[in-house]
């Protein structure tokens, strides 16, 4: 079998995959409850051959499929779970969620999965004429918060792989070439003591005045860390509703990013001392909580050549006449209904796409493929993906699913997740994925030289998880 006839076999399941993805889009699920998505991908595989486990690392909505004997091992890389609060109707350009603070598919993971599932079917077909090689799909859950990926590489379930490869839904075709920030969260939990407010505040110790008192110290932080660092963070319990009551518990989240993960360790020493003075200043109890944390992502220049060539021989998604009459109403929703839709255009850093966002444009998609890149940036973002990069070599691309300059984890995003022009940028990205684990199959030297960059980038650097053992799932 040639390689192209294998990537057909995408165009002849295409009607099943667009099917499995709107089902995802239709039961959105948020960290570490994806049970339908995890059944509904897991049960299509085991149903076209794939051999599957269920519940790896004791996470009940992660799974393997494999399929085939030897080396090269070859890692498909599947996301599916929803944001909270997103719930929106399909194909609207208002804000209408279907059920008010409902989640909802926010980031495009309905799609995301179901595009590694359909590379993983063209490379099995592949495979099937006894070609040695093993290609596996890992169901990787909880990437918004929860962090699945990393749980999964502390347990070793990457540690045979040769490589690993994905995707993501985007407003641009490229294949991604540098790095992002590596990012742990905690909670921050104070007790103190209730009392009335004004006949004996003296008896009271505020738990709402360590948070407060925190997070200014936090603030003065910001000053004296890297630039490219960034510390977020919640307030979720304010401590009650009565202002007459001295509050006895608040809690507050927060997430700290940083470009290496040695200066998101150092960044959260200084944040418990922040928080361990509010509480010495309040004369309250303090309880740290891990939650999470990811890795950065490590770039392979090997994987990423392979990608674009593929890309390149692919094209992108040949979007008609009803794909940019749908975008052009949703951007002109956007333009006009979300006050920071230019400023964020006019901060893309690269100037073709940024007039492109800007002019008053008859057609909203972006439809080429970009150069692939001699620069490599580090996103502001954060994602598990980079705990693998640290243990194989891994890359990614962004296919065409969304109109030029829609905003990730928006209800735009959501809107627009079962149109047919983001179904046609995920089945591109199947295409793109099997051709490039196909060449990677036929040219086994390939490996070793991605594997050998690995090395060198990662330098005296080895892996180590950033979550601690024992540390839970955070349902």
């Amino acid at each position: 079998m040639t390689k192209n006839q294998a990537i057909a076999e995408i165009t002849k399941l295409q009607e099943q995959l667009a099917a499995l993805s709107d089902a995802i889009w239709d039961h959105p699920e948020i960290r570490y409850q994806e049970h339908f998505a995890s059944k509904t991908l897991s049960d299509y595989l085991e149903n076209h051959g794939f051999t599957l486990k269920r519940g790896i690392v004791g996470i009940p909505t992660a799974f393997c499929a494999s399929f085939g004997q030897g080396h090269p091992i070859i890692g498909f890389l599947a996301e599916y779970d929803a944001l909270p609060g997103m719930s929106q109707e399909s194909m609207c350009d208002q804000k209408k969620p279907i059920q008010s603070g409902a989640p909802g598919h926010g980031c495009g993971h309905n799609l995301l999965g179901v595009g590694s599932v359909g590379a993983a079917l063209a490379v099995k077909k592949y495979l099937e004429d006894g070609i040695p090689g093993t290609i596996r799909l890992f169901g990787c859950p909880a990437e918004e918060g929860g962090s699945g990926k990393t749980f999964m590489a502390g347990a070793g379930i990457f540690d045979d792989l040769d490589c690993a490869l994905t995707w993501h839904p985007g407003d641009t075709n490229d294949v991604a070439t540098g790095s992002n920030l590596a990012n742990c969260e905690i909670n921050y939990h104070f007790t103190g003591i209730a009392a009335h407010a004004a006949i004996s505040p003296h008896l009271g110790r505020s738990a709402l005045d360590a948070v407060e008192l925190m997070n200014v110290g936090v603030q003065f932080l910001r000053e004296h860390m890297e630039q490219e660092c960034r510390i977020h963070y919640a307030i979720t319990n304010a401590g009650g509703n009565s202002p007459n009551i001295v509050p006895a518990n608040a809690e507050v989240l927060y997430l700290i990013r940083a470009p290496k993960l040695g200066q998101v360790r150092e960044l959260r020493r200084r944040v418990d001392n922040i928080a361990r003075g509010a509480a010495m200043m309040t004369e309250t109890k303090l309880d740290i909580r891990f939650v999470k944390a990811c890795s950065n992502v490590i770039p392979n220049r090997v994987l990423e050549e392979i990608l674009y060539r593929n890309f390149k021989e692919i094209g992108p998604a040949n979007y008609d006449e009803s794909d940019f009459a749908f975008a052009k109403k949703m951007r002109h929703s956007m333009e006009h209904k979300d006050p920071y839709y230019k400023e964020m255009a006019e901060q893309v850093k690269d100037k073709k796409v940024r007039d492109w966002l800007l002019e008053d444009s008859d057609k909203a998609i972006y439809p080429k493929l970009f150069p692939l890149s001699e620069h490599e940036t580090t996103s502001a973002a954060s994602s598990d993906v980079g705990d693998v990069s640290w243990i194989c070599p891994t890359a990614q691309i962004s296919a065409v699913t969304m109109p030029g300059g829609t905003v990730m984890h928006s209800w735009q995003e959501v809107a627009v997740g079962k149109s047919p022009m983001a179904k046609k940028g995920m089945l591109t990205a199947s295409r793109v994925l099997a051709g490039a684990a196909i060449d990677i199959i036929n040219s086994p030297h390939t490996i070793s030289q991605a594997k050998e960059e690995l090395k060198r980038r990662a330098g005296a650097e080895s892996y180590i998880c950033p979550i601690p053992s024992g540390t839970p799932f955070p349902i």
